[in-house]
């Protein structure tokens, strides 16, 4: 498998992509990504949100009209984020295909297993998205830093509890945020008593 990315929107929201044999993973596709996506993909197979802030869904709309049949794919608890533009900031809306319920769950797209751990607290359904040897940690965990919890929809506490279940994690993977550099899980459990102290 090939990984791509690329910052998109005001925010250098990092829109991943999945290349395999089998076909493409789309994961987080923000302002201006339409473009950059079908150049990339010729047998797109899934759209993944990690959750549903607007940085990191603005272009589901435009690529399910491109991919109608491509399935759109966010966790239960943010998928109200997609039916209307709660934080006024000009979101088209979008509808899920599919719903992603439970603390760790498994999907299949075309052969390439997704596993979605439910980590809340900035969102009331962030998550992260693991695809073979990467895991993808949208705007939950960043190098040396966590996603915030003082937003509209957030939580200190559940992001307490997710950054505690993260750091029970026993393996260790290449981690890609939705923001800035990529890291490693190992790395960023050893920050996590300092994000303690200060929740």
């Amino acid at each position: 498998m090939k990984l791509l990315s690329h910052p998109f929107g005001e925010y250098a929201t990092h829109c991943y992509l999945i290349q395999a044999p089998e076909g493409e993973i789309i994961i987080d596709p923000g302002k201006g990504a339409l473009e950059w996506v079908l150049e990339n993909c010729s047998n797109p197979l899934a759209i993944l949100n990690t959750h549903g802030h607007f940085d990191h869904v603005w272009s589901n709309h435009a690529l399910k009209e491109q991919l109608p049949n491509t399935p759109l794919v966010i966790p239960k608890e943010d998928a109200f984020m997609l039916a209307s533009d709660c934080f006024g900031t000009g979101l088209t809306p979008s509808i899920p295909d599919l719903l992603v319920e439970g603390e760790c769950v498994e999907l299949e797209f075309g052969g390439i297993k997704v596993l979605y751990r439910h980590f809340p607290g900035h969102t009331p359904g962030c998550s992260t998205i693991e695809i073979g040897e990467w895991m993808f940690s949208g705007d939950f965990i960043f190098k040396s830093s966590i996603g915030r919890s003082d937003f509209p929809y957030s939580s200190s506490e559940l992001m307490r509890e997710s950054l505690e279940r993260f750091g029970a994690l026993t393996y260790d993977k290449p981690l890609f945020p939705g923001h800035g550099e990529s890291s490693t899980i190992a790395k960023e459990q050893k920050n996590l008593p300092f994000w303690f102290s200060r929740l």
